[in-house]
């Protein structure tokens, strides 16, 4: 049985590790050739070795999402390794300090900004443009944006991940808009409490409720491969009738 993303070409930014790492292992397990791009390149090739040695085909390349230049070439090394680009999912992020508006750092607020923000503009800019040089795919091409709960609904203790996640909102209702007549279908997913890295101030430990600060309907913390499961689902064909559409993957944080 053919995959959901069968011969498909895959970018994902952030791919170093967490959600990014699982999405990629997922892509090339729905059959895509994947391209792992990530600031850290170390950890890009890692995720690249890993998805070969589960069988599949995958490239790394080191990408500063803020840089507009390495964007660029981040998406010029995708077609020239593969061919094309079918499916991108931008993930690049950063927390940022828990702090409180009053005293959050300038520099602090500008650096989230210019990640989680600035980055998937840019690499939405070099996305599309690659996109409509070429022929629509089957389900037409796909861009997933990592958004958050927090793009949803306010967390005080991460002013500047909020501000920017509602932002990566917008980006991705106006894409949707702007280009879902010439075939690509723009989406987010807006994780909670998911077992990463990053995400650690945050964790949920069931057994602890008093240093709980989150609670999720199911129990526990999310674990990356669910996020990864749902990227590949929204790249796919099966979802081929959404699109500018943030989808929350929370355990029901929000319910």
């Amino acid at each position: 049985m053919a995959g959901l993303v069968e011969g498909k070409v895959a970018l994902i930014t952030g791919a170093g590790g967490g959600i990014g790492r699982a999405t990629a292992l997922e892509y090339a397990r729905e059959g895509a050739n994947v391209v792992a791009a990530d600031i850290n390149g170390d950890a890009a090739e890692e995720t690249t070795r890993l998805v070969r040695d589960a069988g599949g085909e995958a490239a790394s390349v080191v990408v500063d999402v803020t840089d507009e230049s390495a964007v660029t070439v981040m998406v010029d090394f995708t077609v020239s390794r593969y061919g094309r680009l079918d499916c991108a999912h931008n993930n690049a992020g950063i927390l940022g300090p828990l702090s409180d508006i009053a005293n959050y750092p300038r520099e602090e607020y500008d650096r989230v900004l210019a990640v989680n923000v600035t980055g998937v503009w840019l690499s939405l800019q070099a996305e599309v443009r690659q996109m409509l040089k070429q022929d629509t795919p089957e389900g037409g091409h796909t861009i997933v944006n990592t958004s958050s709960v927090a793009g949803l609904v306010s967390n005080h203790a991460i002013p500047a991940y909020t501000v920017s996640k509602h932002a990566v909102i917008g980006l991705t209702t106006a894409a949707a808009q702007s280009y879902g007549s010439e075939g690509i279908r723009v989406n987010a997913v807006c994780p909670a409490l998911i077992e990463t890295a990053m995400s650690m101030p945050f964790q949920v430990d069931p057994d602890k409720p008093s240093t709980t600060r989150v609670r999720q309907a199911i129990n526990r913390n999310g674990q990356p491969e669910e996020v990864a499961a749902l990227v590949v689902w929204l790249s796919s064909s099966a979802s081929s009738f959404i699109t500018g559409t943030p989808v929350r993957v929370d355990g029901g944080a929000l319910a």
